[in-house]
C-alpha cells in the first residue's frame, strides 16, 4: 500500500479519514472497504497530506464527493483535476442518447 488511511470519530459521532501517501489504484480497494464497513455517517476525507493521486483515485473521490462525502483539504491540482473530469463526464454523449 501506497497510502495511510487514519479514521478519526468526530465530537457529532461523524467519521472522517485522513489519507497521506500517494493514492493509487491499488489503494482504491482498501479505501472502498474502509468506507463501506463504516457504521457512522462518514462526514468527510481528509486529502490534506496526499502527495500524489492517479486517475482512478481522482475518479473515486469525484463519486465519492457526489455521494456526499466532503472532501477536505484537498490539494489545488486535485480540485481541478475532479472539476476537469466532472466537465468532461457532463459532455461525453451517454450511450442511450438518441441524438447521433
Amino acid at each position: 500500500m501506497t497510502c495511510r488511511i487514519d479514521r478519526l470519530v468526530t465530537d457529532d459521532d461523524s467519521v472522517i479519514f485522513s489519507i497521506s501517501g500517494r493514492v493509487t489504484v491499488e489503494d482504491l480497494d482498501v479505501l472502498r472497504d474502509a468506507l463501506a464497513r463504516e457504521t457512522r455517517p462518514v462526514a468527510a476525507v481528509d486529502l490534506k497530506n496526499v502527495l500524489l493521486i492517479d486517475r482512478n483515485a481522482v475518479t473515486f473521490m469525484l463519486v465519492a464527493e457526489g455521494n456526499g462525502v466532503e472532501l477536505r483539504n484537498c490539494p489545488p491540482y486535485v480540485r481541478e483535476w475532479i472539476a476537469r473530469e466532472k466537465a468532461q463526464a457532463k459532455s461525453e454523449p451517454r450511450d442511450d442518447d438518441e441524438s447521433l
